[in-house]
């Protein structure tokens, strides 16, 4: 009978695998916009000093503008409020 809720293991709330990956999802997603953010702009300016042999200042400018960009819409994220308050299933 290993359908029968008596001889079920008791369910654990929060410390499963699965449940921090849900939790942590959201942290992720916005590590990798960043990390997306900064490698685009890098190659824009590598593209711009290949056409323009303006090297290195191309890939710098890229680099920052991709940084500040990117941690601009981190903070606006995990600052709004409604970031955290997302729809919750049955488990939490």
């Amino acid at each position: 009978m290993p359908d029968d809720p008596e001889h079920r293991p008791p369910r654990t709330s929060g410390t499963s695998l699965h449940e921090s990956l849900r939790q942590a999802a959201p942290y992720l997603t916005l590590g990798i916009q960043l990390a997306l953010a900064v490698l685009l702009f890098f190659f824009l300016g590598w593209w711009i000093d290949d056409s323009y042999a303006t090297a290195p200042w191309g890939q710098l400018a890229g680099v920052a503008i991709g940084a500040v960009g990117g941690m601009i819409k981190f903070i606006r994220t995990v600052t709004d409020p409604s970031f955290n308050s997302g729809p919750k299933d049955d488990l939490g």
